[in-house]
């Protein structure tokens, strides 16, 4: 009994809730470790819809679970992909809700250089695998834009470089979106320029640039680094206005210069490129007016000498006058006596007229004309208009005659025509048949009763014969004493 009662080793030990001793992990590995870097291969990347970012970094033997928060991911320089080599920075915390630890990162920097090109290796076979590498999709320059827009930092000698070139060679009007060339920020920003610019409305307010200039100096492979992130290839590559690269220098090469239409060694470059020098344009203005001034000189000049060759395989003017002269001279001599001749025709063409004129003649004519008027007045006496009055009379009586004896001849055949078809309806019609023996049955309303079953039913029942109808009473078989006889009215044809 008193074995049992002995209280068994560590039963005065203190005793933890789940929660408090969540806490206390928590506690002690915050405070043990702080703030940390480490260095592994980036493994499983996601990204949920709250905008926290959750991957792993790992060795050959364990796994990190890491966790970068909404308002994080903006500052990190560089976005975690798996597969690559990376030195994080951050604290380490727990989660208790899973008893698990991981990293709060709030940086992120590529493990060594090797790493960048890999990383750069990767993106540059994916966006070129897409068709954004294609030299066909590559739009041709303005040769003179009125507006150009350059995407750069507002400090330093690269936006100084790219005005005086412009300014010395043709000088245009420059729209200048200040962003940020390097770290972080550079990346998003240079792809909101590009985007910018090309929602502005042509003609608008704010001119669109006709030329984009997207420019930086030159810097190690980090501090280029921005212009390598997919975001800015994707928005070059979706540019509708023709954009040139000049970032770094010559032998510095990133990923926007493959997907913008025109690469350029360095700023000032891009600035040579834009535009033409204005003073070789007014040289070789000035020598094209020559030359056309010239050309149009020796066009008259081989004209004018044509002209002389041609004029001297010509007849001289005094040749080309001798026989129309001579021809005057004749038609001069014959004119005398074509007018004489003319005159005596047409005084012998007079005489031929005039000759119906004389008195006799005239005498004659008005015989002629006496003569028919007479003859035309007696054919308009009384007498003859009288005659003329009775034979139309006559004709008159004729027709007359001739139309009452076929109007009354019409009239006949249709009273015919009417006669046989009343003796047809009578024939067709069911009086007949009610001479011969039958009758027709019908309920109180009218309605026709073809069956015992329909009589049955009525209330009363009208039968009619040839010579009568006879109503019956209220019940089938006591007939009423009443009967009417048919009127002498027409009955219907059905």
């Amino acid at each position: 009994m008193d074995l049992i009662d002995d209280p068994k080793p560590g039963q005065n030990m203190p005793e933890f809730t789940v929660s408090e001793i969540s806490g206390e992990v928590k506690r002690t590995l915050e405070g043990s470790f702080g703030r940390i870097r480490v260095r592994g291969e980036v493994g499983r990347v996601f990204q949920a819809r709250s905008g926290h970012l959750y991957y792993d970094i790992k060795d050959d033997r364990n796994v990190l679970s890491c966790t970068t928060w909404k308002g994080q991911v903006s500052s990190l320089s560089v976005t975690p992909e798996e597969g690559l080599e990376v030195v994080v920075t951050g604290r380490l915390t727990v989660f208790g809700a899973q008893s698990k630890y991981n990293l709060n990162v709030d940086e992120v920097a590529v493990a060594g250089q090797g790493a960048l090109m890999a990383l750069l290796e990767k993106r540059k076979k994916q966006l070129e695998s897409e068709g954004l590498f294609a030299p066909e999709r590559k739009r041709p320059l303005p040769y003179l834009p009125q507006v150009i827009g350059v995407i750069t930092s507002p400090q330093g000698a690269v936006i100084r470089d790219i005005l005086h070139r412009l300014r010395e060679r043709f000088p245009r009007k420059v729209l200048i979106w200040p962003v940020a060339v390097q770290g972080a920020a550079c990346a998003p920003e240079v792809a909101r320029a590009i985007e910018g610019f090309n929602r502005l409305t042509p003609g608008g307010a704010l001119p669109r640039p006709d030329l984009l200039i997207v420019a930086r100096g030159g810097g190690s492979i980090e501090d280029l680094w921005g212009f390598n992130e997919e975001i800015v290839a994707r928005a070059a590559a979706a540019s509708q206005i023709p954009l040139i690269s000049a970032v770094g220098h010559e032998t510095d090469t990133t990923l926007i210069d493959h997907v913008s239409d025109r690469r350029a060694p360095t700023p000032t470059a891009a600035a040579e490129i834009a535009v033409p020098v204005r003073l070789e344009l007014l040289a070789w203005t000035g020598e094209q007016g020559a030359r056309l001034s010239r050309a149009a000189t020796d066009a008259v000049q081989r004209r004018a000498q044509r002209l002389r060759d041609l004029s001297r395989a010509l007849p001289r003017p005094d040749s080309l006058l001798d026989t129309p002269r001579q021809r005057l001279d004749r038609a001069a001599e014959r004119l005398p006596a074509a007018l004489t001749r003319g005159v005596q025709r047409h005084r012998l063409r007079l005489a031929e007229l005039s000759a119906p004129l004389r008195p006799a003649s005239l005498r004659a004519l008005v015989t002629a004309r006496r003569d028919r008027l007479a003859n035309l007045g007696s054919r308009l006496s009384p007498r003859t208009l009288d005659r003329e009055i009775a034979a139309q009379r006559d004709r008159l009586t004729r027709l007359s005659d001739r139309l009452d004896s076929a109007q009354k001849t019409r009239i006949d055949r249709l009273r015919q025509r009417l006669d046989a078809t009343d003796r047809l309806r009578i024939q067709l019609s069911y009086k007949a048949t009610l001479a011969r023996g039958y009758a027709v049955v019908r309920d109180e309303a009218g309605a026709l009763l073809t069956t015992r079953k329909l009589a049955e039913k009525a209330a009363a029942l009208q039968i009619e014969f040839a010579d009568g109808t006879l109503d019956t009473g209220a019940t089938p078989g006591k007939p009423a004493a009443r009967s009417r006889q048919t009127p002498p009215e027409q009955g219907s044809l059905f």
